[in-house]
């Protein structure tokens, strides 16, 4: 299929935005025959530059005009040693948006952090053994993971008993911790033998990405909220229930809450889950 480049002006584009115009583009490329491969800005030229497979330039055109209608000012056939001549042994993280050879995203802006883990699990492992234990932890694992996948979350490590994820968008991050929630609800009822209980904890800010990994003030505080949290619970800090305003979420005060590692208090929110 002929590689193309489209090129935009940024007219004051945030990165958050351009994440946001470039998920957008992913939903509807299938029905256009396009795939969208990767992205990257030049905030200093006042450009975005998206390189994409698609059968011709009209179905390039019209992924953009259905999915955010920020058409692009041209669209170019390239060649795909152009391509990597110009890029060099750059990769993408997995919003799409090109990071240098040393692991610096060219996208940074906000994300919402979430952050899982599994309460009790020393005590299940010495109940069930270990053989059984990495059984029913590979359980815990694809729960975990196939919510995130269905709602464009990107995984960024393991930590120990849980996970830690970072999204694009707050209303995805807080239905990725309901879903989780709910899906291990279904599974301790399945299987009462055999609970798997998770707490959850969510901030949001600007963290810094290196090598893959996420660092910052937003990061250690969604941390501590999930160490805040029982099992079962959902706890958000006041900076998501705020950039999820107008959304169907319930989300109930919890107060002022002295996490370790902080000096003054955080408002804390429980997130409703069961139906």
């Amino acid at each position: 299929m002929p590689l193309f480049m489209d090129v935009h002006r940024l007219d004051g584009a945030t990165p958050e935005a351009v994440a946001e115009a470039h998920l957008r583009d992913v939903d509807v490329q299938d029905k256009y025959g396009v795939k969208y491969l990767r992205y990257w800005m030049n905030e200093d030229a006042g450009h975005v530059f998206c390189l994409l497979e698609a059968p011709d330039v009209a179905a390039a055109a019209a992924v953009h005009r259905e999915a955010h209608g920020l058409v692009a000012d041209e669209i170019i056939e390239v060649e795909s040693r152009i391509v990597s001549g110009f890029l060099g042994e750059s990769a993408e993280n997995p919003a799409g948006a090109v990071v240098t050879p040393d692991g610096a995203t060219l996208d940074p802006g906000t994300r919402t952090i979430l952050f899982t883990d599994l309460a009790g699990w020393t005590t299940t492992v010495e109940r069930l053994g270990d053989a059984d234990a990495v059984k029913l932890l590979r359980t815990h694992d694809g729960i975990v993971r196939s919510a995130l996948a269905a709602r464009r979350g990107r995984e960024v490590k393991r930590t120990g008993d849980g996970f830690m994820a970072a999204f694009h968008s707050p209303s995805a991050a807080v239905d990725c911790a309901i879903a989780i929630q709910r899906a291990f609800a279904g599974h301790n009822a399945a299987h009462p033998d055999r609970p798997l209980h998770v707490r959850a904890g969510l901030s949001a800010g600007e963290p810094v990405e290196d090598d893959a990994d996420l660092f910052g003030a937003s990061v250690h505080l969604a941390a501590r909220t999930c160490a805040h949290a029982e099992p079962q619970q959902i706890l958000a800090a006041n900076v998501v229930a705020e950039l999820c305003i107008g959304k169907r979420f319930v989300f109930v005060d919890q107060g002022d809450v002295v996490l370790k590692g902080f000096e003054k208090p955080f408002r804390l929110h429980e997130v409703r889950w069961r139906e």
